[in-house]
């Protein structure tokens, strides 16, 4: 018989196929990279058009919201003296936990997330719902996991407790 490893993973970046944090890529790139496939996708017969009444008026409504979730996180961030770098989680010298940060631990994503919304709705086209989802699934493994172990690691009890409190995303 061979031998018998136990390989115990020193956090979730080190599970296999969870090495995100090497990746280096910044969210707002994944919103360009999923817009882009959103406008394909609208552009193809696989797009669920959908005559949406008052669609520019709406989606600019909801990309001011983003737009304005993301300005008063960074604001939050900058007042606490933290890095906004999302590829250097590990930087973080303070755990932001209030204002907008009580809602959700993850405004500047939400933001991001709405101003998707509001490109699906000026696109017009159902099924750009699926990639909404699939932004979703992304920036939660590609970059939120990896930023919460490493807040994690660098505020224990507090993360914890804020974790227990307030939602990932909404």
């Amino acid at each position: 018989m061979g031998k018998s490893y136990n390989w115990q993973p020193d956090s979730v970046a080190d599970w296999p196929g969870n090495q995100t944090m090497n990746i280096k890529i910044p969210p707002p790139i994944y919103v360009v990279l999923f817009g882009v496939l959103m406008w394909f996708v609208a552009r193809s017969p696989f797009a669920l058009a959908v005559d949406i009444p008052f669609r520019k008026t709406a989606a600019a409504i909801i990309f001011a919201a983003a737009i304005a979730i993301d300005v008063t996180a960074i604001r939050q961030f900058n007042a606490s003296s933290t890095t906004i770098n999302p590829l250097k989680p590990n930087k973080s010298s303070a755990l932001v936990t209030q204002g907008i940060y009580r809602f959700t631990r993850n405004p500047m994503y939400v933001g991001l997330l709405l101003m998707l919304c509001a490109w699906t709705i000026v696109l017009g086209s159902v099924s750009n719902i699926l990639l909404l989802a699939g932004f979703v699934i992304t920036i939660t493994r590609m970059q939120i996991r990896p930023e919460e172990e490493a807040l994690r690691s660098l505020f224990p009890e507090e993360f914890e407790e804020y974790r227990r409190k307030v939602r990932r995303w909404a």
